[in-house]
């Protein structure tokens, strides 16, 4: 069978990608994982010894540029819908994040202690239905935040990928009523037509009411 043009055009931009070649040359096992190493240094979010939560892991690049950089005294806890082929150093729950068993596995793991860093790569299986898609992806970012605010220490940052469409601003703004700094970033390993981003949030403002 013949391939379709928009496959043979991402073939073509896939091999000729240099991410892609880095990512083989240096041992990642995407390219995605550029992305979170240009935050990473470019707003000072880990540091040796700290615990973080990476949501939406696999195949695992993300963990092992977190890894690399809090050490052995510190820890990473990956979470997907995919197996993830081990890394050592990195604890990894298999599930649904989504779902109240897997939420709790997590916080088992956590063992009461508090993150200095939650971050969230996770997407929605697409179904092709923009305003759906839309949707699903925004309810991932509402999961993620929620978890943020609950297990951060007051210190702690969260980093997010969103897409804007309907519901980015409200997100938008339930990030600004959570964290007092809260900024966006367009990593340069995006793709170039990719309408994804990331927002930072950092410093966890007090909860009120009940």
């Amino acid at each position: 069978m013949a391939r379709s043009k928009s496959s043979s055009a991402w073939l073509k931009r896939h091999l000729t990608d240099p991410y892609v070649h880095r990512a083989k040359a240096q041992g990642y096992r995407s390219r995605a994982a550029y992305k979170l190493l240009e935050l990473l240094k470019r707003d000072g979010l880990v540091h040796p010894g700290d615990i973080v939560v990476d949501l939406g892991a696999a195949p695992g690049s993300w963990s092992q540029a977190l890894v690399e950089r809090v050490g052995r005294a510190g820890r990473v806890i990956a979470v997907d819908l995919l197996e993830i082929v081990p890394i050592p150093g990195v604890t990894a729950i298999c599930g649904d994040f989504r779902e109240e068993a897997v939420l709790k596995r997590l916080e088992e793991a956590l063992d009461g202690k508090k993150l200095d860093l939650v971050v969230s790569d996770m997407a929605p299986n697409l179904s092709g239905v923009r305003a759906t898609d839309q949707a699903r992806s925004i309810h991932l970012c509402e999961l993620a935040l929620e978890f943020a605010r609950v297990h951060l220490k007051p210190k702690g940052a969260f980093l997010v990928k969103v897409f804007q469409g309907a519901g980015y601003p409200e997100f938008l703004a339930a990030m600004r009523g959570a964290f007092i700094d809260v900024s966006s970033r367009k990593p340069g390993a995006s793709r170039g037509g990719s309408s994804e981003m990331y927002l930072l949030g950092k410093g966890l403002k007090p909860r009120t009411g009940s």
